[in-house]
């Protein structure tokens, strides 16, 4: 058992994260080591001041640039689009880990006459045409789900069908994401992109159980700290409370993850085995906690478990683009800024791409936060970091006092 202060433990999980002290992550390579850490980061299509993945990477990774991500996914193919925290992006390498997913969903495409001729034929088109999005692929009509789990057609309408064909195939495996235009998809197959030795590969754990204990310790490794209850953080895991629970018996008794108690907090938490040297260094005063001033994404992995982040910094965030305005505290798209080991509000910004202008609509600074000369500073420099990011040659902001 580790026993952490609350300081210690925020210090530990933001020293994991690569938040705190100087850049653990630089550049390409490190924007896919960050990826390979996390197990996944989730993707957001809406694009305020960048996209929810490419967030998530600026704040950690030294001079990243948007195109940077985009060269991983569909030039260098590292990484996929595909489901686990729902839609995520995360390593090709681990591609047989979701077998079982792939082979659920052929299971229920089966069970559904109609749609294998149009398979086939999207399939066929493809492979004589190349990628395609749901509105190139020429396919007619809709395609109506039903309760009773059947699908029906009638081929009068466009796109429907096409859309629902493609989706299918993409859950299947059989095509992957070629690019994006915006948020619009285009698809190709998988076979063209990924290795035969991935594509054909069996799940690498023996049985369901021990794929579960595979995917909840890689969600622990994600954010850094996670407790054994039901959380947001394990979204997208099929399992119930009891096998949740004998998951993390059955790591901790492996010695794969170690119990972590914390002040202040019944609820035992847990960390990955191979990150007790950095927890060590935590505890010892050695991990390198020089301060900076970042702006984190709405769905980042540090943020998968609110609760979580309310428990150990007193900070309680909350993604308002679904909410109505009227019924809003901050703002449509507020992104929490961190300086040093605490939250110290949030920020309203939207790029502007025509104009190339970044406008700073607003930051709302949290009670007790002054402003001093080197708050001030961290905040421009943050900012001027963050226009670059968002390819914005101009900065809007006038100060506020918040």
């Amino acid at each position: 058992m580790r026993e952490l202060t609350k300081q210690q433990a925020r210090q530990f999980i933001l020293c994991k994260q690569g938040l705190l002290g100087k850049y653990r992550f630089s550049g390409k390579d490190g924007a896919y080591d960050y990826i390979q850490q996390a197990g996944c980061i989730q993707y957001d299509p809406v694009d305020i001041c960048g996209k929810n993945a490419e967030l998530t990477l600026q704040s950690r990774v030294k001079g990243f640039r948007k195109t940077m991500l985009e060269e991983l996914l569909y030039r260098d193919r590292l990484l996929v689009d595909y489901v686990d925290k729902e839609l995520s992006i995360w390593p090709a390498k681990d591609w047989p880990y979701f077998s079982h997913y792939r082979q659920r969903s052929r299971m229920h495409g089966d069970s559904f006459p109609d749609l294998a001729g149009l398979e086939r034929e999207a399939i066929s088109y493809i492979r004589s045409n190349g990628p395609v999005s749901s509105d190139t692929l020429p396919i007619e009509g809709e395609i109506f789900w039903h309760s009773s789990m059947h699908w029906s057609g009638n081929w009068h309408a466009k796109s429907k069908a096409a859309r629902s064909v493609l989706e299918q195939l993409y859950t299947d495996g059989i095509l992957i994401i070629h690019h994006k235009s915006g948020s619009r998809k285009f698809y190709d197959l998988a076979e063209r992109y990924l290795d035969a030795s991935l594509l054909d590969a069996p799940c690498p754990c023996a049985d369901e159980k021990e794929l579960l204990r595979w995917r909840v310790a890689r969600r622990i490794g994600a954010v850094g700290l996670l407790w054994d209850k039901n959380s947001p953080a394990f979204l997208g895991i099929r399992m119930n409370a009891e096998q949740r629970r004998q998951a993390f018996s059955d790591l901790a008794a492996s010695g794969a993850i170690l119990p972590v108690h914390i002040e202040g907090i019944k609820t035992q938490f847990y960390c990955l085995s191979k990150d007790d040297p950095l927890m060590q260094d935590v505890l010892a005063g050695r991990a390198d906690i020089k301060p900076r001033l970042e702006f984190l994404a709405p769905l980042d992995p540090l943020f998968w478990d609110k609760a979580l982040i309310a428990s150990l910094w007193d900070f309680h965030y909350s993604w308002e683009i679904y909410t109505p305005a009227d019924k809003r505290k901050y703002g449509c798209y507020t992104l929490p800024v961190l300086w040093g080991e605490k939250f110290i509000g949030r920020i309203e910004a939207s790029a502007d791409y025509k104009e190339s202008v970044l406008r700073v609509r607003r930051i709302w600074y949290e009670p007790g936060v002054r402003m001093t000369k080197k708050l001030r500073a961290s905040i421009e420099r943050a900012l001027i970091r963050f226009s670059a990011f968002n390819n914005c040659e101009v900065l809007d902001y006038l100060e506020s006092q918040d």
